[in-house]
């Protein structure tokens, strides 16, 4: 199993980007996933996470920015960034887990991709 994220960059405060990550080896139709977050010398936080019938949950500072969201045919999830700020810029990690829903807790994802490192500039 292998989840491979891309999209992130570098980009100026207020503006957007979309990272994607494509899961192979097994499909995750039926399983939640979910975007998760390191910036330098800080512990790893939840971003957002989608379950496998599309319902969403949110970090408190992502509410209204970022829009998690799923194509089960391509088996791919992705999160729209809007509104970026400096303190956004960390290297964002995709996850899956086997059950169905969308927790926030990173200990109850299985499986984790590479990372994408997404640089917000002021």
């Amino acid at each position: 199993v292998q989840l491979q994220a891309s999209g992130g960059g570098l980009v100026q405060a207020g503006g957007s980007l979309r990272l994607s990550c494509a899961a192979s080896g097994r499909t995750f139709s039926s399983s939640g996933m979910g975007w998760f977050r390191q910036a330098p010398g800080k512990e790893r936080e939840f971003v957002a996470a989608i379950s496998w019938s599309g319902g969403s949950t949110y970090a408190d500072s992502m509410k209204g920015r970022f829009t998690i969201s799923r194509d089960n045919a391509k088996n791919t999830v992705y999160l729209q960034m809007n509104s970026l700020r400096p303190e956004d810029t960390a290297v964002y990690y995709c996850a899956a887990r086997l059950a169905g829903g969308s927790p926030p807790d990173p200990r109850l994802y299985l499986y984790w991709g590479q990372g994408t490192l997404v640089t917000v500039s002021s």
